[in-house]
């Protein structure tokens, strides 16, 4: 790749980080709001091919209340699936817990849905019907999990877009044309690193350890926020932390990990949670479970 079409591609990648979240925010509310736009006017043409004299607000309302509870759970889903990464080296075990997902997220969007139904319902003098319960939940959850499948494929789509824009960085621990592996080395001889070397779009970056402000796990990789630049490794957050100077580093979120000397305010939070606020402007979460442990 030519020098000048790799400087675009990483400038792209930066400047597209500081409109990144309301992007994402957009794309979802865009394709939910068409989604259920799409939907109403099918069910008003089916109304009409069945002779079914249907007021335009209920058909609205069917597909509204569906599409805003859907649109507030995909936070979750996200969520869950950093949580549980599908990947070909977790899918046996991530696999049945986002079976187990499919299930409470039919049941939280089949309870929302239609207790906004009612609500709409009540407010317009008329009584909604949502039919047999049982039957009625079995087929609304099969379409429920293929929607929740579709919102992974988005989500794993979107992840793999992310790394083509950023480039995926890797450490460099040998020349990759050296002849033959090092000697092994006593693990009593080992030493933390004080800088590493790794590749990002086919160039090399010597990262000086006490640079990274702080670490994102973000399923099979590790993200290092390092002066403002994001660099993504392949590997998880704890073993890139036992390379790093735990008096230095601390985890403080199941996700995250910062450096101490770049935290500039802990901000507490209800719930005995806090919000870290970093020298470089950027807030990271800070679990109650670490607090106490970043304290001392």
């Amino acid at each position: 790749m030519p020098a000048a079409s790799r400087e675009t591609q990483k400038n792209l990648f930066e400047r597209y980080q500081p409109y990144r979240r309301r992007v994402e925010i957009a794309f979802w509310v865009v394709v939910m709001g068409l989604q259920a736009a799409f939907n109403t006017v099918v069910a008003v043409i089916d109304a009409d091919k069945l002779g079914r004299a249907v007021p335009m607000w209920q058909p609205v309302t069917w597909e509204l209340s569906s599409h805003l509870v859907l649109l507030a759970l995909v936070p979750a889903v996200v969520a869950f699936e950093r949580r549980f990464p599908l990947s070909l080296a977790t899918l046996a075990r991530s696999l049945p817990w986002h079976l187990f997902a499919s299930v409470v997220f039919s049941v939280v969007h089949v309870a929302a849905m239609v207790g906004l139904r009612h609500a709409v319902y009540a407010l317009a003098g008329s009584q909604y019907d949502f039919g047999d319960g049982p039957e009625k939940w079995l087929y609304e959850y099969l379409k429920d999990v293929r929607t929740y499948a579709l919102f992974l494929l988005a989500i794993l789509g979107y992840r793999l877009f992310m790394l083509r824009l950023q480039g995926e960085a890797r450490v460099l621990d040998a020349p990759e044309d050296a002849a033959e592996p090092a000697p092994p080395v006593p693990e009593q001889v080992l030493a933390r690193p004080e800088r590493f070397l790794v590749r990002k779009l086919r160039r090399e970056f010597l990262i000086a350890a006490g640079d990274i402000d702080w670490l994102q796990a973000q399923g099979n990789y590790v993200g290092l926020r390092v002066k403002g630049h994001d660099y993504l490794l392949r590997a998880t957050l704890t073993d890139f932390l036992a390379q790093l100077d735990p008096a230095r580093y601390a985890r403080v979120h199941r996700s995250y990990a910062a450096n101490l000397d770049r935290v500039a305010e802990i901000e507490p939070l209800e719930g005995g949670d806090a919000r870290l606020l970093m020298q470089d402007g950027t807030r990271i979460p800070c679990s109650r479970r670490y607090r106490d442990a970043l304290r001392a």
